[in-house]
This record gives C-alpha cells, sequence and structure tokens, in this order.
C-alpha cells in the first residue's frame, strides 16, 4: 500500500462544498482505500490576486494506484467538478495536486513530486504539518514543518470537514 498526500483547492461557488465533492470522488475511487483530511484553511490567492480567497485542505490517502494513475484521478475529479484552465493561478472550482508519494522523488514532465512549489506554500505546509507533524521532505531530509513558510502567516484556521 502507498501514502500520497494531496492538497485540494477552490475559490468559486460553494467552496466546502466543492472540497466535499473532491474528497467523496476520491473515496469512491478504486484503489484508494482511505482518505484522512486536514482542517479546511483560508488564505489570500497566490500569483493573480484579484479573485477570491481559497480554502484548502491536505488529504493523506492510502493507495494501490501508481503515481501517474493518481494524477488521472486527480484531473478527472477536477474536471467533473467543472475546472477550467484558461488563467494561470485563475480562479478555480477544484485544483488537486499530488504533494507526496510514499518517499518518492518523481521528475517526469506530466508530473514532479515532491510538489515543486510546496515548500514555499503556508497554505499546503500547514495542513500537511497537522496530518503529519514529523512528515519529512525526500528531497532536503528536513522537516516540512522547519520550512521558512511555515511562518508567512496569511492561513487562517476556518473549520473541520464535517461529513454529511
Amino acid at each position: 500500500m502507498n501514502t500520497a498526500f494531496l492538497s485540494i483547492g477552490t475559490n468559486m461557488g460553494d467552496r466546502e462544498a466543492y472540497i466535499k465533492l473532491a474528497i467523496a470522488s476520491l473515496r469512491a475511487t478504486e484503489g484508494i482505500e482511505a482518505v484522512e483530511t486536514s482542517s479546511i484553511y483560508e488564505t489570500a490567492p497566490v500569483g493573480l490576486t484579484d479573485q477570491a480567497d481559497f480554502l484548502n485542505i491536505v488529504v493523506r490517502l492510502a493507495t494501490t494506484l501508481d503515481p501517474l494513475e493518481l494524477l488521472t484521478v486527480c484531473q478527472r475529479i477536477e474536471q467533473e467538478l467543472g475546472r477550467e484552465r484558461t488563467i494561470r493561478w485563475g480562479p478555480r472550482t477544484a485544483d488537486l495536486d499530488i504533494l507526496l508519494y510514499n518517499d518518492d522523488v518523481i521528475e517526469r514532465e506530466e508530473l514532479s513530486v515532491p510538489h515543486p512549489r510546496m515548500r514555499e506554500r503556508a497554505f499546503v505546509l500547514i495542513p500537511l504539518t497537522e496530518l503529519a507533524p514529523g512528515c519529512i521532505d525526500p528531497v532536503s531530509g528536513r522537516e516540512f514543518r522547519d520550512e521558512p513558510a511555515m511562518q508567512e502567516g496569511g492561513v487562517v484556521l476556518w473549520g473541520a470537514i464535517v461529513e454529511d
């Protein structure tokens, strides 16, 4: 069984509903046997700042899927939830990114793991270290909670996932 961490973010429409739908789709996917979620955090947008604030979570999966199969699942869920890729860093109904896959380091055209910008993003690191406080970067060997981005601020606890 493999362990993967994904980030899920949204800043359009009923943001909490989109997060819950993404989680439900992951749980319904063959080859994914367990899904644990962090709390929900709210953050201002990065890159293109003239848009609504994001809700972000991190999920930990137990899966038999390989990394590229998992990427396909993430992209399918984004499409099912109406994601349109028209503006880089623009508004989105759902953004699912693979952060970590076991302790693997993957550099392929279609997938880089660990996620190349995760160390710079408190909105990823804070929920990740909530789920896995001692999680270690397979590239640097440092704990993610020691990354400078953890001190940036701007990440506000919004609430917990409440199962319907």
